[in-house]
């Protein structure tokens, strides 16, 4: 590909990703008038199911889209990602009922699950061939950070003042040129010869990954920890692993070889990016809770408290290729990350019922910093270790280990929340705080911030806990470059 290709590309692979992320969160601003217009009576007992419709079927795709690339080449699994996300955002910005909504959101994820962790592939071939394999991680992470802040925040303008249809029409002309553009210019590595698909493997890895997900949304909160349907779905997500790891061991073609679990590198780069997932969970979530709750500050004002975050992650992005200039190593970035990220939860497990405002903005500009050294970087980290004719594979575990550690993020830390709230104020839901009164009311706000301090305490343990393991990072060669003994796509 000539230079003006690449970074065409590039600028088509960072679209894509905005896409993504947006999706993602966007819709969660704009729940209450989607209520209010397809079913008003019950439509929010069923507003969990919107979000996770979209996470379940996006989390159980990703090691079946890892293995497209890897056999198909990542421009066909690109397309067909993009396209099948196109068709789930038409279905959804014209359904007409909330079953409707929530199965389109199901077809938007199929795609979804695609988007970014494919163009994370694509982005790395689309270097030089004589660069290093890893690329396009840390600008792809970038971007990535500042779409899951501001994503709430565009939801909530395109639902007050448009329509909230829009929140899926928009993907609609941005996914177009991104589909037209890729067909266009994009000329990649792929497989020379035809290899079978492991499909049992990809039904195994999507059976444990929904059934991870289902029981992390379900329990302590539609059904007991311990109750038959809790303990019975754990069983068979249990039994889903146990018969993928057989799976992969056997396969003629592994969706997720486990021989990638051999190299130093890419077991650390999977382990870190699952701890990262559960902190960047227990710091996002809570703080919104902790301004919501404690501090009394609406639900769209509190999403801007993310901007400053976002802005500590743009930061860092760009000042990344200096600091790589000064001699910086990755296993330094990555360490200094987690110090950073492990810092500011820290200081967030000390926020009380009179804390600044404005301190809490400067707690979530260092967080910032610290996942914009660690969000893209880990990605660059196992491509760059990662054989070329696993580069699929590798980059879209590194995806699937993030969304499981967030999962695992949620149940734990929900149930930490819920334990050490309940013991301070026993009898008393965690949703009825903002309607009590004078005294009662006080003494409420009080648990729910010791309980959220202790949620911040343990996100900042599980970052100290990545930061042992960045430190155990090596330095390795200079890998040989990705296109190196694969044809170009005519």
């Amino acid at each position: 590909m000539t230079e003006p290709q690449r970074k065409l590309g590039m600028l088509l692979c960072l679209i894509t990703i905005v896409l993504a992320v947006l999706d993602m969160n966007i819709v969660s601003a704009a729940t209450v008038p989607i209520v209010q217009d397809l079913d008003p009576v019950h439509g929010v007992d069923r507003l969990p199911w919107l979000v996770s419709a979209f996470a379940l079927a996006a989390t159980a795709l990703l090691p079946l889209y890892g293995k497209l690339c890897d056999l198909y080449g990542a421009k066909r699994a690109l397309l067909g990602a993009v396209g099948v996300f196109l068709l789930g955002s038409a279905l959804c910005g014209a359904a007409q009922s909330m079953t409707e909504l929530i199965a389109f959101r199901a077809v938007q994820g199929i795609g979804g699950g695609g988007l970014m962790s494919v163009t994370m592939v694509v982005m790395a071939q689309l270097k030089d061939p004589d660069d290093a394999k890893g690329g396009g991680g840390g600008a792809g992470g970038i971007v990535g950070g500042a779409g899951m802040a501001v994503g709430p925040l565009i939801g909530a303008l395109l639902a007050d003042h448009l329509d909230w249809r829009w929140i899926f029409y928009i993907n609609l002309p941005l996914g177009l040129l991104v589909l037209v553009g890729s067909a266009l210019v994009l000329k990649l590595p792929r497989s020379a010869g035809r290899r079978v698909l492991d499909f049992l493997g990809a039904a195994l890895a999507a059976a444990f990954a929904t059934g991870l997900l289902l029981v992390t949304e379900w329990g302590g909160k539609t059904y007991a920890w311990t109750s038959p349907e809790i303990l019975g779905l754990a069983v068979a997500t249990l039994a889903a692993l146990g018969l993928f790891l057989w799976r992969q061991a056997t396969a003629a073609e592994p969706v997720l070889p486990l021989s990638l679990f051999r190299i130093p590198e890419i077991r650390i780069g999977f382990a870190v990016q699952g701890l990262v997932g559960m902190g960047l969970m227990g710091a996002i979530m809570y703080v919104m809770l902790y301004l919501q709750v404690a501090r009394g500050v609406a639900a769209t004002s509190a999403s801007l408290y993310l901007i400053p975050m976002a802005l500590g992650m743009t930061a860092v992005g760009l000042a990344a290729n200096r600091f790589t200039a000064r001699g910086w190593s990755v296993r330094a970035i990555l360490a200094s990350g987690a110090a950073c990220a492990t810092v500011a939860l820290l200081l967030l497990g000390l926020s009380g019922p009179d804390t600044s405002l404005w301190l809490v903005r400067a707690e979530l500009v260092l967080l910032g910093l610290g996942l914009g050294q660690l969000i893209g970087r880990l990605i660059t980290v196992v491509q760059e270790a990662a054989p070329a004719h696993q580069l699929g594979v590798a980059t879209t575990g590194v995806r699937f280990f993030q969304t499981l550690g967030s999962a695992l993020g949620a149940a734990l830390f929900g149930t930490v929340l819920a334990r050490v709230f309940d013991s301070g104020e026993p009898g008393t839901a965690l949703g009825a705080v903002g309607r009590l009164t004078g005294a009662a009311r006080t003494h409420a706000v009080h648990s729910f911030i010791g309980a959220v301090d202790v949620v911040f305490l343990s996100a900042a343990g599980v970052m100290a806990l990545a930061l042992v393991l960045a430190l155990r990072l090596r330095p390795r060669p200079v890998p040989e470059p990705v296109a190196q003994g694969q044809a170009l796509a005519a």
